[in-house]
């Protein structure tokens, strides 16, 4: 086998997590220059730039089913790397979200094959969850929610475009699945060997059904009550605790799981920007502003740590300890390192401080101080 096919075979699926982190970014920005009454000229350029990546992605995943089929089985037959294959739906439904307010031409086709394709992949999946043979409690981890938190994210585009039944059956299906792993979750976390060093990032998926969850519960019931503020609050005291646990973070290595903050700090950017258009408050349009300017930085940050790990040839490799082992989390980087991931957070608490002076600057009479 050659060098390029060795690394297509060992291509993850977990790279479309990136997807989700740019879609993500794309209908935040669509939703404060909606808010703000700005054009700033961001939207064909995200959407342009983020349905490039996905259709290269697609097509390099596409080669590597066809090429080594083998591969692919392993990673749906994997513990850990089974529950990254919806984001391949997931992805396809949130650039359906984005594509909405331009062309509901494109959103309408993209939205049916993406919840038609995540429905099967969660049907898939907990089949597999319920006739394992293998798992271990150090296999549970935050992953385990993409698939519910992506039958959440069917409503969001599915009201508007008139799919108002089937968009209460995958709301109904996330919610489930959301209150139940939580369990599970919190009772790994507490209870059994710390979570591997690499799916550290992972922890920011809690952030994700209660966020993602509150936005599709307003497109679904049309106004704001107490269900929906409990979802909203539940998700902004998740990105609390998290924030809390930043030393922690700032400790590890370079893996593409890092993805995993982009699109859970979207989903409550978002979702703060959607409290403010539904209570007038000032305070969630200057929070959301300033989540959704914190996370373009992150983005760049992810762009670039993902560009390097390329160019040194770090992704796209076989691994070489097992995954289903617990394993302690790394020593911290040497000072040097540890200095210039303070000054990133330092640009990054900037960028959110650039966001909230945008919302201050630009907002509607409504949200005057």
């Amino acid at each position: 086998m050659s060098h390029t096919e060795h690394r297509l075979a060992n291509f993850p699926v977990s790279f479309f997590s990136m997807i989700m982190g740019l879609s993500g970014l794309t209908i935040g920005w669509e939703k404060v220059q909606s808010l703000l009454n700005l054009d700033l000229g961001l939207t064909p350029w995200l959407l342009g730039a983020t349905s490039a990546i996905f259709g290269l992605l697609v097509l390099l995943y596409t080669f590597k089913l066809l090429l080594h089929r083998q591969s692919v089985v392993r990673e749906l037959r994997h513990p850990v790397k089974i529950n990254f294959f919806p984001t391949i739906s997931m992805s396809l439904l949130l650039l359906a979200i984005a594509f909405l307010p331009v062309s509901s031409a494109v959103s309408a086709p993209l939205w049916m094959i993406g919840a038609g394709l995540h429905l099967l992949f969660t049907l898939y999946i907990v089949s597999v969850w319920i006739h394992h043979e293998h798992f271990q409690i150090h296999h549970m981890n935050p992953a385990w929610f993409i698939p519910a938190v992506g039958n959440v994210l069917v409503p969001i585009a599915g009201v508007s475009l008139g799919y108002v039944d089937l968009s209460w059956f995958f709301f109904s299906i996330g919610i489930l699945f959301w209150l139940i792993l939580l369990v599970i979750v919190f009772n790994r976390v507490l209870f059994h060997h710390p979570i591997e060093s690499h799916l550290m990032p992972t922890l920011f998926i809690l952030i994700a059904p209660p966020a993602v969850g509150f936005i599709a519960y307003l497109k679904l019931v049309g106004e704001l009550d107490s269900f929906g503020r409990i979802l909203y609050f539940a998700g902004l005291f998740l990105t609390l605790l998290l924030f809390t646990q930043i030393r922690r973070f700032l400790g590890l290595r370079f893996f593409l799981s890092w993805w995993a903050y982009s699109f859970p700090l979207a989903a409550i950017g978002i979702a703060s920007l959607t409290l403010f258009a539904e209570t007038e408050q000032a305070f969630y349009l200057q929070l959301g502003t300033g989540l959704v300017t914190l996370l373009s930085g992150v983005v760049v940050v992810l762009l670039t740590q993902t560009a390097m790990a390329i160019g040194r040839r770090a992704i796209c490799v076989a691994e070489h300890a097992p995954a289903t082992a617990p394993a302690a989390h790394p020593p911290v980087n040497p000072p040097t390192g540890r200095v210039v991931r303070w000054l990133i957070v330092i640009a990054l608490v900037l960028t959110f401080a650039a966001g909230v002076w945008l919302a201050m600057s630009f907002a509607p009479p409504v949200a005057s101080m």
